[in-house]
């Protein structure tokens, strides 16, 4: 899949000789920034699986098949073809959700070194970056829902006192989360600014 979204990437940036529009460097930035928050993500869960054991890592992945990650309430496209078949504005309006879902969660993230420090301001411009292309490509015929309906309970109740194996379970949980969900959004955002290329093809 992360080869496939690099693939469209370069398509959609080589395929097209007319002028970049000021929604297509809106878009570059928003991509390029969501690519840097997933491999930040691969690698802060790539470094704490490495830190258990293997029979601690084989426990918490089965534990973490079993259970849900907060934004699987968000709805969102089920497989490639839905997602080809969404219009550039509900993947932007999933795509932000999907973000802000992680502005208070992504705290407990922080801490400990320069990468996870990162997170939270990144994220904050990532969104703003989403917000900006939505008004950019918002028409009469498509809205922009309004996102204070959306109330999202917190991960696991990580603000709380735990024990350590609680802690273990909820850490593995965020930082598996936060990688699926910075996933999703930098496929959902490099197709909507693939459809900017009217040549380009976007098949997933």
């Amino acid at each position: 899949m992360d080869r496939v979204i690099l693939l469209l990437s370069v398509v959609c940036l080589g395929v097209s000789s007319q002028p970049i529009t000021d929604s297509q460097r809106l878009f570059s930035i928003a991509v390029s920034r969501v690519q840097h928050l997933h491999l930040l993500a691969q690698r802060l869960f790539s470094d704490f699986e490495s830190s258990l054991q293997t029979e601690e890592q084989r426990q918490l992945n089965k534990i973490f098949l079993q259970d849900f990650c907060n934004s699987d309430y968000i709805i969102s496209p089920i497989d490639k073809h839905e997602t080809q078949r969404s219009s550039v504005l509900k993947l932007l309006s999933i795509s932000y959700r999907l973000v802000e879902s992680w502005e208070f969660p992504s705290r407990s993230l922080s801490g400990g070194s320069a990468p996870r420090n990162q997170i939270s301001p990144k994220l904050s411009e990532l969104k703003t970056g989403i917000l900006l292309l939505i008004r950019a490509n918002q028409d009469a015929g498509e809205v922009f829902p309004d996102s204070s309906a959306l109330q999202l309970a917190p991960y696991g109740n990580y603000y709380q006192s735990l024990g350590a194996d609680e802690s273990l379970r909820r850490t593995y949980e965020l930082l598996a989360c936060f990688k699926k969900d910075m996933h999703k959004v930098e496929t959902y955002l490099t197709v909507a600014k693939c459809r900017l290329s009217p040549e380009a093809n976007c098949t997933l």
